[in-house]
């Protein structure tokens, strides 16, 4: 019998808004500590104080990079993840160069993720790698990256930043975000010592058990209180 707390320790808990301010920033965080999930993950500039008010609470602080569209030059997004650590950060969630990935750019994606893993690394981090699936969602590629992760030592592959938005033909701007098929795809074809993180669209306590069922270690949510209070709930604890 799975338990909430087990549940709780799936979730990273996304401050990630670009709306969101230093107020919204506490409270989120008070929202983390209190369910005692297994991390939050905050933009660039909140990780010393996401640090600050997690002292001592069992939660993780991690951090973007390269967030959300993966554009910026690797050796950005080695600055970025070196001083997120040295701020306290103890995970990175990485975002791949997409254009390089749709065009099969693969030693540009390798050496890109081979940087950042090794400055996690060096700094006692771990790094989840963002392939955003909405963009990157062609079967092959997606198994590309998970061989590329694999052979350099990555942590975790991850689907999507929950910002992915893709334009509709009525012009309108809507995302997946994770989805049970590509999870398993990508459970299948990554080694054993590489997880999978769910992002994107699990909003519900069911949605969670799915990609928990699907091989997923960790989930992103921004709904966090919903899903454990309905795991209270149904547990009955």
């Amino acid at each position: 019998m799975i338990t909430v707390e087990q549940l709780a320790k799936m979730i990273d808990h996304s401050i990630l808004h670009p709306t969101l301010t230093d107020e919204d920033l506490k409270r989120e965080c008070a929202i983390a500590a209190k369910y005692n999930v297994a991390s939050v993950c905050v933009k660039p500039y909140a990780v010393k104080q996401a640090v600050q008010l997690l002292e001592n609470s069992g939660v993780l602080v991690g951090c973007v990079v390269g967030f959300p569209a993966g554009n910026s030059a690797f050796e950005v997004k080695v600055f970025e993840t070196e001083k997120a650590c040295s701020e306290g950060a103890v995970e990175i969630d990485m975002v791949i160069n997409i254009g390089k990935a749709l065009q099969g750019d693969w030693a540009y994606i390798e050496r890109e993720i081979a940087a950042v893993t090794e400055a996690c690394h060096k700094n006692k981090a771990i790094v989840k790698v963002i392939f955003e699936t909405d963009y990157v969602s062609g079967e092959e590629d997606i198994i590309q990256l998970c061989k590329i992760c694999t052979k350099v030592g990555a942590d975790y592959v991850k689907t999507s930043t929950g910002f992915g938005f893709v334009k509709g033909a009525d012009g309108l701007y809507s995302y997946r975000g994770a989805t049970i098929k590509n999870l398993e795809l990508m459970k299948k074809n990554i080694g054993p010592m590489v997880k999978v993180k769910a992002a994107g669209g699990v909003r519900t306590l069911d949605g969670l058990l799915a990609v928990r069922e699907a091989g997923c270690s960790r989930c992103g949510a921004t709904a966090t209180v919903s899903i454990l209070e309905e795991a209270k709930k149904r547990y009955k604890e």
